[in-house]
């Protein structure tokens, strides 16, 4: 492990290298403390330059509202990853628990100086990962128990997609597609193939039948259908080509169309059954939010891709608390002294 940036010294050392590829901070440098608020390094110095460095202290985080708790794991590893010391002691709610308003998520016991560097970190994990969790966790409400992917990995910078599509899992997706994060979360990365392929091919009926030949048995054959011609037209060309092996027509109608309606919805659906295609099901996906899911739900809607209202949903604002001064109970104004009584924290 890096040293740990702990001196004004060391902050004035620190470069950004020119010509990185990519902004985000590695590993190392978040275990470092190279992406903690500057107060905390002036408060480690000071601390042990004053010979309080032994000071040991109680510490609470909690949320200022309700929602789905994720980013637990990553932070029980930075802590116990971060300054070697004598030892933190962990209490912490699962993740996946849903928690409310005020509730205390995270206790921590031990020196402050083991950990304080790391606040800026671990609020940061616990309060976007709970922010993309609790928004999938509204999405599976709306969806009741139709299928949901996530498909928000495009809208946030690569560095952090996995921690969204993970944290969407936590939260109620049923899988994720991008790679890594469905990974993380134990799940196989789900989805077809890009509007791109289609426009490169030339027309839908060749695209499926090129998809259903090369895929491994076990894929989901799932075939978009608004890309160039009306979607029930297309959605029975493409029922007509692949029989009893096409699973899914997916509709991603974009808003210069109308977006996807309840109405096409039922149309669709209906056309292909009275074709004799009645097995093949529907998946929406495009600028869903939970009104739209929960009508288009209602209209038969198989399973949906959401983008952008769980990877755009704000993150959950979290505080870390010191309660307790070696022993006693203490805390700022405002704030009750002492430790809070939870019963469903868990020794970690």
């Amino acid at each position: 492990m890096a040293e740990p940036i702990i001196t004004l010294a060391q902050v004035d050392k620190l470069r950004a290298e020119p010509g990185r590829i990519l902004h985000s901070a590695t590993h190392e440098e978040i275990l470092s403390g190279a992406t903690t608020d500057v107060y905390f390094v002036k408060t480690h110095e000071i601390l042990t330059k004053k010979g309080l460095a032994e000071t040991v202290v109680t510490a609470e985080v909690f949320a200022r509202e309700e929602g789905v708790l994720a980013g637990m794991t990553e932070t029980v590893a930075l802590l116990s990853a971060g300054i070697p010391s004598a030892g933190l002691r962990l209490w912490a709610l699962p993740e996946g628990s849903r928690f409310a308003a005020k509730e205390v998520l995270l206790r921590i016991e031990g020196r402050y100086t083991d950990f304080g560097l790391y606040e800026t970190a671990l609020l940061g994990c616990l309060s976007s990962a709970s922010g993309w969790a609790t928004a999938a966790a509204r999405v599976r409400e709306a969806a009741g128990d139709t299928p949901v992917t996530c498909f928000g990995a495009r809208h946030v910078h690569p560095a952090v997609a996995p921690v969204m599509e993970r944290a969407a899992v936590i939260g109620g997706a049923t899988g994720a597609s991008c790679l890594l994060g469905a990974k993380l979360a134990g799940k196989n990365p789900s989805g077809t193939v890009p509007h791109a392929i289609f426009l490169i091919m030339g027309d839908s009926v060749r695209v499926a039948k090129a998809y259903n030949e090369l895929m491994p048995a076990g894929e989901v054959r799932t075939v978009l259908v608004d890309t160039f011609k009306d979607e029930c037209e297309e959605a029975l060309r493409v029922a007509e080509a692949l029989g009893e092996n096409l699973n899914y027509i997916r509709l991603d109608t974009p808003g210069e169309r109308g977006g996807v309606t309840p109405a096409l919805v039922r149309e669709v659906k209906f056309r292909l059954a009275a074709a004799g295609y009645g097995h093949v099901k529907v998946i929406v996906s495009g600028g869903l939010n939970l009104e739209r899911i929960r009508a288009l739900r209602e209209a038969g809607a198989d399973a949906f891709g959401v983008g952008s209202y769980i990877s755009a949903a704000p993150p959950v604002d979290m505080t870390m608390d010191i309660k307790e001064l070696a022993g006693a109970p203490i805390a700022k104004r405002g704030r009750l002294p002492g430790i809070t009584p939870s019963e469903r924290l868990i020794k970690v």
